[in-house]
């Protein structure tokens, strides 16, 4: 009796301890104020609880209430730091590979493989960020205009001659399928497979609970980046087999480097930047760009300014018809000012995470060694001490700022060193794909057609619009 009351005793008190411990972390100083929420669990059951706002979400903004912009937490089991505070966020992004560096949970890099790009370091990611720029920098973009500029009159055209069109889905598909042309030279019209059906089923997955249980969210996630990156390694190694004598997209670039003696990458680690390619460029842009089409069909008034820096492109020109050229495309100066905004409110990327390579003092706090520190943009960009109605659509408030890098104050696009090398491309899709709605079309919104925010990433679906050809005496 004596021995199992001994027992007993021993293991409420291992428990006991064990429980404080987690409540109360060790510090070589002093903690942001905070919970560590259950043992094991911590806080991440609140942490994927539906934002059904516009609003930051609920799990940061109670606790910001509560503890102030800078707390700790605990997210599938592992320690956070979590930062709503401009000056903190920005400092993490400076001092990405001195005193922190690029971060995610096991479940992100399980979802986005081991060798994603998010995830390295050092030499390696800088020249896989060199590569990226071979496609999307300045050069590259450049080249690529007039496909942009087709392949939104050619979607465009379609949509006009349906009933109505879903534009979550219907401009995903557009810029899906120009991104992997551009990158693998893929032609869903050819393809036995459904390369996007796969990307789709990812996504429905993406921000969801771990559980890796056939049926759940998580399980479908997995399987859909299983079967896309199977697609992408038979393409790969098909292309490898009967290389082509002219090189005309990434994947030929890739090829070339993988041959060359003592390169560094490997098909692994290819075929892993190749997925977030093309997830990163259409996933993101389609949401800005469904985002965008709600915005002008609740304002007017910007609808119409929009519009007439656009027709005044068209009237400015000898031949009204011809493409867009890069000057023209570099002097939308209201369009700029208009994308800034939507990415402003979108909040595509509601966390950012980073570890902290040595204790870090910072104010009145310590950040140890080891932690992860949750940047959350949408506590930025909705800070009403610098935004005035931070919820408020308004374009011009970004008249006498310039957001083409990141700030303390606008991080749409990441920060740092890890700036997103993709944002001059998501910018142009969607300035020329704006150009080229208003000065040709109309379009009203089908009653019930919301926008429907799920767990961290809000994707609009279910918004449903009729598009009409503009008649000529409305371009006049």
């Amino acid at each position: 009796m004596w021995a199992l009351f001994i027992w007993v005793s021993l293991l409420v008190i291992t428990v006991t301890h064990w429980v404080y411990s987690w409540r109360n972390p060790k510090c070589k100083g002093k903690l942001p104020p905070g919970s560590m929420g259950l043992p094991l669990l911590g806080e991440t059951i609140q942490f994927f609880k539906p934002n059904t706002t516009s609003d930051i979400p609920p799990f940061i903004k109670e606790r910001v209430k509560k503890y102030g912009p800078i707390f700790k937490t605990n997210l599938v089991g592992r320690p956070v730091i979590v930062s709503a505070d401009p000056d903190l966020s920005y400092f993490v992004f400076q001092q990405e590979g001195r005193r922190f560096q690029s971060w995610y949970p096991d479940t992100f890099t399980n979802i986005f493989g081991k060798n994603n790009v998010g995830s390295l370091h050092g030499f390696m990611y800088k020249y896989l960020k060199s590569m990226v720029l071979t496609l999307f920098g300045y050069d590259g973009l450049k080249k690529m205009l007039p496909q942009v500029e087709l392949t939104a009159n050619k979607r465009l055209e379609l949509w006009s001659n349906q009933e109505s069109v879903e534009l979550k889905d219907a401009t995903a598909s557009m810029i899906f399928d120009l991104t992997a042309k551009k990158l693998i030279s893929h032609d869903p019209d050819e393809s036995s497979e459904n390369l996007r059906a796969n990307f789709v089923a990812f996504i429905q997955g993406l921000i969801s609970f771990p559980f890796d249980i056939p049926g759940t969210a998580y399980h479908k996630c997995l399987k859909g980046r299983e079967n896309a990156m199977r697609m992408l390694r038979n393409m790969l190694q098909e292309r490898r087999k009967k290389p082509r004598k002219n090189p005309s997209d990434f994947f030929d670039y890739v090829i070339e480097e993988i041959q060359k003696e003592g390169t560094i990458l490997t098909e692994e680690i290819a075929l892993d930047l190749m997925f977030v390619l093309l997830f990163a460029s259409f996933e993101t842009t389609s949401l800005a760009l469904t985002l965008a089409i709600k915005f002008l069909s609740d304002d007017p008034k910007v609808l119409r300014r929009l519009t007439e820096e656009h027709e005044t492109i068209l009237r400015n020109r000898e031949d009204a018809n011809s493409g867009l050229t890069w000057e023209e495309y570099k002097s939308m100066t209201y369009t700029f000012q208009f994308i800034n905004e939507t990415a402003r409110l979108a909040n595509i990327v509601p966390a950012i995470f980073r570890k902290a390579l040595i204790d870090i003092k910072y104010k009145d706090y310590t950040i140890p060694a080891g932690w992860a520190v949750m940047v959350c943009p949408p506590a930025v960009h909705l800070n009403p001490k610098k935004y005035e109605d931070p919820l408020v659509f308004n374009p011009s408030r970004w008249e006498e700022s310039n957001a083409n890098d990141a700030s303390k104050h606008f991080m749409a696009f990441g920060g740092g060193m890890r700036f997103c090398v993709g944002t001059d491309f998501t910018k142009l899709q969607m300035a020329v794909f704006l150009h080229s709605l208003v000065t040709k079309y109309r379009w009203e919104e089908i009653k019930g057609g919301n926008i429907v925010r799920t767990p961290g990433l809000q994707f609009p679906n279910g918004y449903h619009v009729r598009l009409h050809k503009k008649n000529i005496l409305e371009n006049e």
